[in-house]
């Protein structure tokens, strides 16, 4: 299968589609990691579940759950959800059935007010199958109740396909699928007698302790409960691999597990797999998981990752092969963990999505060309880039390249898109997704951070504090480890500084306070950096020309990078040709002057570096025509300039970071 039958979904991912494949193959008691996505809000992992759930679910039983926050999903229910989803019947294979975790949680339901063991001995058989009856009437089986109580939890994952959102609605199918009585019944009741967390060896009061652990227990005795629950699954999994024609491994799929009952369910899910694998060195359960978190799990220690045995992989390397090259010694739960950075996408990787969603979306096809533009605008961040294509579909009149085209991508932040069925603008909409939970004064202020390239500084300047830095690191919205300092996430800033500009003395405020601790530290490139955001064109010049007499050019080339990177807040009319008209007139007479070439690269540059003030990357040319004439002003080191002005002619963007560091 190749990457392109699976959706746009999967574009950049596929490593995390191929390491599942690789997993589901195993034999069923060999062990497996629990894969971890993390990312930002929108950078594609509920697409990648939706990809995984289409790719995988007609050969696999699968299952998959939200843990949305706000939604208070007990343990109980979660493995309720599952169970019921993974019994779905494929052709190729019987039915799996989950006797023991029924059983465990039918004991544990409904309080059985006892005085005393003895007296749930002899009572339990009989009120089990009472309470058994009543739910196969209601519901049809026991398990479909669960749905009664947690069914918001299954709701599909965000954008997707329809051939996914059949395999998931054929694994919810509600039907009669009656819990094994009789003999079975006392099967695997024999079974919480014999385990290491019950106290009676009888297994009929096995199961009365499992009902007094959830309805007269303390804290500690719930959570002996949901372990032995957790036990029960994944042992049912295990004897349901073992018969001919049975599934030998099964799909799990969990989203949004960073919220309070995601990481609940995770931590039993690995305490329930090492107990039974290493503790009690018995076999792996047959289970392949792949979770997605878009915040640091606090179980992994600090953000910064420093303290955690693990280094965050990427996808592209994604295999069970490097996962057991770089896993921790199997004396610890970390032992189980395969955490994967979701990357950005790659410009040619933005490409491919826009001509995917041509089959949908025709009235996209002028816009092809606009790839850079998009990738530079977005950083590649998956969903940023969606709502930039829906932006750009109402662009009815400005279709063809050109300045009317360009004037009308200057306005893209205040573009109306749709969010269900609201209308937002495109820069609110972006923010709402990926601040999520964060108030307005709290975005007020991340807007002014969002001023400085190295957040930290930005956060410590301003009077911000650490709080606001280490919710943003925790939450993934800092650029990934191709970056230096510790920043925003490129489309994240963007979107933060249009907000900042909307507010003119808050942004000349913020950027003063920091050019005036970039002096006291006697960073000088910084300084200037700051200057020139707040307009000060002229004596940013004056300062790289008297630079230009003193540094090697190669040296001139990146302190005049840095201070060009600056942001603007340039009135959103007219295209880059008359933009750089307005802000470096030509001399009088037309006269070429080293301070004229000087001036003149600095604004080519400045707006350059802002997408939507050169959406086409048209002032290439003026850049590279501009170190040509700078190499003519009598250097002996010429050669580092003209190279500057062919890589302007022939520019490439960098290519995001694919290894594991």
């Amino acid at each position: 299968m190749t990457e392109s039958a699976v959706g746009a979904g999967v574009l950049g991912r596929w490593g995390i589609i191929s390491l599942a494949g690789e997993a589901l193959g195993r034999p069923p008691e060999e062990e497996r990691p629990v894969t971890v996505l993390l990312g930002p809000r929108g950078s594609g992992a509920s697409e990648t579940h939706s990809a995984l759930m289409e790719r995988y679910g007609p050969s696999y039983p699968f299952a998959y759950l939200r843990f949305a926050p706000g939604q208070a999903l007990l343990p109980r229910y979660a493995l309720g959800l599952l169970a019921r989803q993974l019994e779905r019947r494929l052709p190729q294979y019987r039915r799996t059935s989950f006797p023991l975790l029924t059983l465990g949680l039918l004991a544990s339901d409904e309080d059985l007010s006892m005085t005393s063991l003895e007296e749930g001995r002899r009572s339990i058989q009989q009120r089990l199958r009472h309470f058994q009856q009543q739910a196969e009437n209601r519901y049809g089986d026991y398990l479909a109740a669960f749905f009664e109580v947690a069914g918001g939890a299954i709701g599909a994952p965000e954008g997707a396909s329809t051939a996914a959102l059949a395999l998931l609605n054929d694994a919810l199918r509600r039907g009669r699928r009656r819990l094994p009585g009789g003999n079975r019944f006392g099967q695997a009741a024999h079974w919480y007698g014999a385990h290491p967390l019950t106290r009676a060896q009888d297994r009929w009061e096995a199961l009365t302790e499992l009902n007094s652990w959830r309805h007269r227990g303390h804290e500690e005795d719930r959570d002996r409960l949901d372990r032995i629950l957790f036990s029960a699954f994944l042992e049912d999994l295990r004897r349901g691999a073992s018969p001919s024609f049975s599934p030998r491994s099964f799909l799990l799929l969990l989203d949004q597990a960073d919220t309070r009952y995601g990481r609940r369910f995770l931590d039993l899910l690995l305490r329930a797999r090492h107990d039974d694998t290493v503790v009690a060195s018995g076999p792996c359960d047959p289970l392949t998981v792949v979770a997605s978190c878009n915040r640091w799990l606090p179980r992994w220690g600090p953000a910064s990752g420093e303290q955690w045995p693990w280094q965050l992989r990427v996808p592209d390397g994604a295999s069970l092969d490097d996962w057991r090259a770089h896993r921790p010694p199997r004396d610890g739960e970390d032992t189980w963990w395969y955490p994967i950075r979701l990357r950005d996408l790659q410009q040619e990787e933005v490409h491919t999505l826009v001509e995917k969603q041509l089959h949908t979306h025709p009235g996209l096809s002028p816009f092809t060309r606009l790839t850079p533009f998009i990738h530079r605008l977005t950083g590649g961040l998956p969903k940023g880039v969606s709502q930039v294509l829906q932006a750009l579909q109402q662009a009815d009149g400005e279709r063809a390249p050109g300045p009317a085209q360009e004037r009308w991508l200057r306005t893209l932040p205040d573009r109306i898109v749709l969010v269900g069925e609201e209308q937002r603008t495109l820069a609110d909409a972006a923010l709402d997704s990926l601040l999520d939970g964060f108030d307005q004064r709290e975005r007020d202020r991340l807007a002014e951070c969002a001023a400085a390239p190295d957040l930290y500084v930005g956060t410590q300047v301003l009077g911000h504090g650490e709080a606001l830095f280490t919710q943003l690191r925790i939450r993934r919205l800092m650029d990934g480890p191709g970056s230096f300092t510790p920043a925003l996430h490129p489309w994240l800033r963007r979107l933060l500084l249009w907000k900042l500009a909307t507010r003119p003395s808050d942004w000349d405020a913020a950027h003063d306070l920091l050019a005036e601790h970039a002096r006291e530290a006697g960073r000088t490139a910084a300084r200037m950096y700051h200057r020139l955001a707040t307009g000060r064109l002229e004596e940013v010049a004056d300062h790289l020309l008297a630079r230009f007499a003193e540094l090697p050019a190669t040296t001139w080339i990146s302190e005049f990078d840095k201070v060009t990177a600056a942001p603007n807040r340039l009135a959103g009319v007219g295209g880059p040709l008359e933009l750089l008209a307005a802000l470096a007139p030509p001399e009088p007479g037309g006269a070429v002057t080293g301070r004229s070439v000087v001036r003149g690269l600095v604004a080519a540059r400045w707006l350059w570096s802002d997408p939507l003030a050169d959406p086409g990357m048209r002032l290439g040319h003026v850049l590279a025509d501009g170190f040509i004439q700078l190499s003519r002003l009598g250097r002996s080191d010429n050669v580092a300039l003209l190279n500057e002005s062919e890589r302007y002619l022939h520019w490439r963007p960098s290519r995001t970071t694919t290894d594991g560091s």
